[in-house]
């Protein structure tokens, strides 16, 4: 159904159309809303500049149009002795959702994680207002681990928890 790969520098422009409302939203992930482009590759796509050498990108290619709708990144949540414990963040299209690409995403992800060696997944910051990343993640096998109060600043909903969730692979 859908095409998986890793993502390539031309895919940037698709990625970027992804994350841009994402970002402005301020809805469901720590970025600053103002956001610019350079500053939201850096924080998405590997390279030369980036810190950490173990993160891949993902992207999903809907075969019926060929165009880039969704992409992820998987790599170590820590180095050194932590460094066993995957971390990944998901985006989907915000026309595209509703279709399974966000599930599919994770379960190929997932898959990726754990042939690379990964133990575990955890996210460190999954909002909790955020209910459907949350209920989807939750019918993965993620629990939830703790709760940081308030941590998030939902631009409507005000002050709202942090959620570390956690899976074995």
């Amino acid at each position: 159904m859908f095409r998986f790969r890793v993502a390539r520098d031309e895919d940037w422009p698709a990625i970027w159309a992804i994350m841009e409302p994402v970002a402005r939203a301020g809805e469901t992930y720590c970025w600053d809303t103002s956001m610019d482009e350079v500053a939201a590759r850096l924080e998405w796509l590997p390279g030369s500049e980036g810190p950490d050498p173990t993160l891949v990108v993902f992207v999903v290619v809907d075969p019926s149009t060929n165009r880039v709708v969704g992409t992820a990144q998987l790599h170590a949540n820590r180095g050194g002795n932590g460094a066993h414990v995957s971390n990944a963040s998901f985006l989907v299209a915000a026309d595209a959702g509703g279709r399974g690409i966000g599930r599919a995403l994770a379960g190929h992800v997932l898959e990726k994680a754990r042939l690379a060696g990964y133990a575990a997944m955890q996210f460190n910051a999954v909002v909790q207002t955020n209910e459907r990343a949350v209920a989807l993640w939750m019918s993965l096998g993620f629990a939830v681990v703790g709760t940081v109060p308030g941590a998030f600043l939902h631009p409507t909903a005000g002050p709202t928890g942090l959620h570390i969730m956690h899976r074995f692979l």
